[in-house]
């Protein structure tokens, strides 16, 4: 569906349509904006393409990243992407890949975002990250481009018939703030981070759903009711698509509504303020009530929006995600003053980061922000600073006599807030404290307010060549910002070091440096991170459960079991640290107590296949093989490719002497992971002692080709040959083996035998 608006209707007639299409003239606006785009006019496709590829290139530089942050466990470990999982599941399921209806679940319902990351998997024949970032490159522009129209509303176009064809125009106003969306740092957040996708396909749905209502405004004069009602119905639609793609998206209704009554009905409020309180009952600005357009209108949006959270609610299954102190402090404090007055302040801090999009962080909880306990905060300027702003921008807005500026402000200011509304606690608790990527939407209203303001001071002002340049510093300084923010988005390195000076209180930026080291075997850098993290945070469970397992492998086993006692006390439902503190104290020699450990690990989480593979490692250490046994079968049963407790059951059973039902379970475990070839190694020494040779060796030679460098398989295969007869073989694949690795004795000690062996068959020959 093509949109373009560049006419918006400036009076209304009785009837269910309800208005005249009329033609605004070109707005003083653009004409103040002269010295900045000082050529003619743009046509609409040469501004939509230049916006279109600056909003590109600001990006570009992220299109051929790593999945980062919240990326792996949306994309990377989500199984709704995978053919294997049925469609049908999308539905039931949140953004994350679990089931709604689970209490753990975060509620996030984005079924139709999940669908494109599925799209993107199958195109990409699998975890391929330049795909999904190219996409998210590409709806950047073509929301961008989208924004021409768009602004066009906003700004109030110009139209005009040459050689009997009517030709659009793009007004310079419009091309302006487009190009001021397009290059906006705060935008980083959503395109160089895949899971931002959510907030780039809601935009997009939620532009198309206000365009799809301001259509219903042109057509009505042509066709009626009908057709009005059409538009009306498929905006609701495209809202209805947004908020599929996510959660913000039904706040384009609230929108439309705003739209209809203060900009299509032109609803004075100071007037009728005024008429109140004097007891006049001639209220002229209600006048559009008596024809039944508005309220028609009206009944429709609010019943599509009763309908969406109607369903919404039903398909959320249980009430709303439990999110803890560190998520959101502000929400969990006693005081409903200091509740409201660090809400405020963090809305300031949104707009600071609308006004400077310098200080940028991907995650802004656990002590980025400390809170603020009293008035007597310096900080609190900032809420003051706001509202000074945002009262007298409304009051503007709301009671101007200039009906154009009234216009502006009222959808600037629409913009800017309706869609944040979600995100503000005024509703409901949100799980973060600032969140880049849920000001994509509002950044339309602060372009659509920074551009009237540009266009208000050279009105008013004889340095006109001063307010270009800044205008243009502003676009040259956002696009370097925005190559320099991709460039850090590349990498979770260059992203959570990026963090450091922006946030050097958050203990998670901390955390995550510390993991990262971690995966890169950079141990003892990362415990130095992880302690900090513990540091800022001493309840920070998750540092101490990762810090406890790198003390582990360093044999450092006290300190381990002191930090993972201590995350348990806090949070006794953390399974993983539950199953670390049975593996510390297995180590210990503090069997019971370690088999409790494992206990409580599986009780908090029934289906913990690595759990049951620990604990079957302690029942055979502790000679209770049958325990052992069910408790590694009950991991297979869990997660059927789990290779370690299939090589245990092998093992185990081979070492006791039942090789019969050790050969069962290993061909069992090569049905399920054929090319694994520990297995193939397993079982290819079980066979060899059951003297089925052939079938052995075949096993061996198919490990070995997939693992050539392991010196027990070329050690074993050499064994089985020197049992089989096939001395010159076994010889062979003993010295490979002792290649390999020269310290291995019972390999030493069999290459002995074989050559003392052949030694005595040499001088029986002579």
């Amino acid at each position: 569906m093509v949109l373009s608006f560049l006419q918006i209707p400036n009076q209304h007639n009785a009837g269910a349509g309800g208005h005249q299409p009329a033609v605004f003239r070109m707005a003083v606006l653009d004409t103040d904006l002269d010295h900045i785009f000082p050529s003619s006019v743009l046509p609409p496709f040469w501004a939509k393409l230049v916006v279109g590829l600056v909003a590109i290139v600001c990006f570009a530089r992220s299109y051929d990243g790593d999945f980062v942050f919240d990326d792996s466990e949306a994309i990377v470990n989500n199984k709704d992407l995978q053919a294997e999982t049925p469609l049908g599941d999308l539905w039931h399921h949140d953004f994350w890949g679990s089931r709604l209806s689970s209490n753990t679940s975060h509620k996030s319902y984005r079924p139709l975002t999940v669908l494109t990351f599925r799209i993107n998997y199958y195109l990409s024949g699998g975890f391929h990250p330049v795909g999904f970032h190219v996409v998210n490159i590409l709806l950047h522009g073509g929301i961008s481009v989208l924004m021409v129209d768009v602004f066009s509303v906003l700004f109030g176009g110009l139209q005009y018939t040459s050689k009997g064809r009517r030709l659009h125009l793009a007004p310079r106003a419009s091309l302006l703030a487009a190009l001021l969306f397009a290059v906006h740092p705060v935008h980083t957040e959503c395109v160089a981070g895949v899971v931002g996708r959510a907030d780039l396909l809601c935009a997009l749905f939620f532009l198309l759903s206000f365009l799809g209502y301001c259509k219903a405004f042109r057509e009505s004069n042509k066709e009626g009711t009908y057709s009005s009602t059409f538009w009306v119905l498929l905006s609701i639609f495209l809202g209805a698509v947004a908020m599929l793609c996510k959660e913000q998206g039904i706040t384009v209704l609230g929108l439309n509504a705003v739209f209809d009554i203060l900009v299509i009905g032109k609803f004075n409020v100071l007037e009728i303020v005024q008429k109140v309180l004097h007891k006049d009952k001639s209220l002229e600005s209600l006048s559009m009530l008596r024809n039944g357009g508005l309220l028609f209108r009206m009944t429709l949006l609010t019943s599509g929006g009763a309908g969406m959270l109607y369903v919404r609610w039903r398909i959320m299954g249980t009430g709303p995600p439990a999110f803890t102190e560190v998520d959101n402090p502000a929400s969990f404090a006693d005081s409903m003053l200091v509740r409201a007055i660090n809400y405020n302040y963090y809305y300031s801090l949104n707009a600071w980061l609308l006004l400077c999009p310098w200080w940028l962080c991907f995650d802004w909880s656990m002590g980025c922000i400390p809170l603020i306990k009293s008035v007597s905060d310096w900080r609190v300027i900032a809420l003051a600073a706001l509202w000074f702003c945002l009262i007298g921008l409304i009051c503007q807005a709301l009671c101007s006599e200039d009906g154009h500026k009234r216009r502006i402000l009222t959808l600037g200011l629409g913009f800017l807030i309706i869609p944040f509304l979600p995100a503000s606690n005024l509703f409901f608790r949100v799980g973060f404290v600032v969140a880049e990527r849920v000001l994509y939407l509002p950044s339309v209203g602060y372009c659509v307010l920074l551009t009237f303001g540009f266009g208000a001071l050279s009105k008013h002002t004889k340095k006109k060549k001063l307010i270009a340049a800044v205008v243009l510093g502003i676009l040259l300084i956002n696009m370097l910002r925005c190559v320099v923010r991709s460039g850090q988005w590349r990498s979770e390195e260059q992203l959570f070091r990026s963090a450091l000076s922006v946030c050097p209180l958050n203990a998670k930026v901390h955390y995550n440096i510390g993991k990262n080291l971690a995966d890169k075997g950079n141990q003892t850098a990362a415990i130095r991170y992880y302690r900090e993290a513990v540091r800022l945070n001493p309840k920070y469970v998750h540092a101490m459960n990762n810090l406890g397992n790198i003390l582990k492998e360093r044999n450092e086993l006290q300190e381990a079991e002191e930090l993972l006692s201590l995350a348990v006390r806090i949070q006794p439902d953390f399974a993983a640290a539950w199953m670390n503190l049975g593996i510390v104290q297995n180590s210990l020699k503090r069997f019971e107590a370690a088999e409790q450990s494992y206990r409580m690990a599986i009780k908090h989480r029934r289906k913990y296949p690595d759990c049951y593979y620990n604990l079957g490692r302690l029942y055979a250490d502790l000679n209770r093989h049958v325990d052992a046994l069910n408790a590694w079968r009950n991991a297979t049963v869990l997660k059927p490719e789990h290779s370690l407790a299939w090589n245990n059951m092998i093992i185990l059973l081979d070492n006791t002497g039942n090789l019969a039902q050790a050969e069962a379970v290993g061909r069992e475990a090569l049905e399920l992971i054929p090319n694994d070839h520990s297995l193939m190694f397993s079982l290819a020494n079980v066979l060899g002692k059951s003297q089925k040779y052939k079938e052995s060796e075949a096993l061996f030679l198919k490990a070995i080709k997939a693992n050539p460098n392991a010196a027990s398989y070329h050690g074993n295969l050499a064994v089985l040959y020197h049992r089989w007869g096939h001395l010159d073989l076994a010889k062979k694949h003993y010295e490979i083996s002792l290649q390999l690795d020269p310290t291995a004795s019972g390999t030493k000690e069999n290459y002995g035998l074989l050559r003392r062996k052949l030694e005595l068959m040499q001088k029986k020959d002579v």
